[in-house]
């Protein structure tokens, strides 16, 4: 029970499918217990979620693009918890036709959407939750990056530019709120049929070529995620910072 007595939140529940349930499941398994945020359109999956974990869970309807709703969610959730030990951000977006045609054609709006969504959302939210931290003497912020973020995955275009960023993002965040005892970590997980990933174009060539290509011959499972953040989230982890993990089956350590 690694994380027992302490309470995180989850930003980007929406499905089964996704890495923020997997992450919930293996921090729930833990002990913790969480806060779930959600958007809108998940309002009544969320909390059937949330119902189905073996500690408390409760959700919030939050949009990550308005900076006084997050700061409403962070009081909300300081009033009821006391503070916050673990943030995970699981949000990422990009208009779908962003990540047809040129990445060269990629408009203004659409750059401008999925930096504002899946990069600066971060920063938004560690400074909503930085008093919440400070409540408990510290805590760990995750996120989710992916592999485009280093090299082109052409399929992913303005998206593995907005990680690029994030991950830059990541090494910031981690240098100034190192000295509050705030980690800031980053996990890259290889291709999962996640209901968002089936939206880049040629996803699935490269889902079934990834196995041939990875070190350990097989494809990552969603706990397998879960299981590197808990690791983050966790005192195991405590000295532990502005750090990429690949959760890749050593895909990212190979050449050509």
């Amino acid at each position: 029970m690694l994380l027992e007595g302490r309470t995180g939140l989850i930003v980007g529940l929406s499905d089964r499918h996704g890495f923020a349930w997997s992450i919930a499941q293996a921090l729930a398994g833990a002990g913790a217990a969480l806060v779930l945020s959600h958007e809108p359109r998940h309002a009544r999956r969320a909390p059937e979620l949330a119902a189905a974990l073996p500690t408390s869970a409760t959700t919030v309807q939050l949009d990550v693009t308005d900076d006084a709703g997050i700061a409403a969610a962070c009081e909300q959730i300081g009033a009821e918890h006391g503070g916050l030990d673990f943030l995970v951000h699981a949000v990422a977006f990009a208009p779908p036709q962003a990540l047809l045609g040129r990445f060269v054609d990629t408009d203004r709006e659409a750059f401008r959407i999925a930096h504002d969504i899946s990069t600066y959302s971060l920063i938004a939210l560690a400074r909503a939750a930085e008093p919440l931290f400070a409540q408990r003497g510290g805590g760990s912020i995750v996120t989710l990056t992916y592999y485009g973020a280093e090299k082109a995955v052409l399929g992913y275009k303005v998206m593995g530019v907005a990680k690029a960023a994030l991950e830059a993002t990541v090494r910031y965040l981690a240098a100034e709120l190192g000295p509050d005892s705030v980690r800031v970590n980053a996990v890259s997980p290889g291709p999962h049929r996640t209901i968002s990933a089936r939206g880049i174009p040629g996803f699935m060539d490269m889902y079934r070529a990834f196995p041939e290509r990875a070190p350990l011959r097989r494809h990552i499972e969603g706990a397998d995620v879960g299981n590197t953040v808990l690791y983050l989230c966790s005192d195991l982890a405590r000295s532990v910072t502005g750090e990429v993990i690949h959760v890749d089956s050593g895909y990212h350590a190979t050449g050509m």
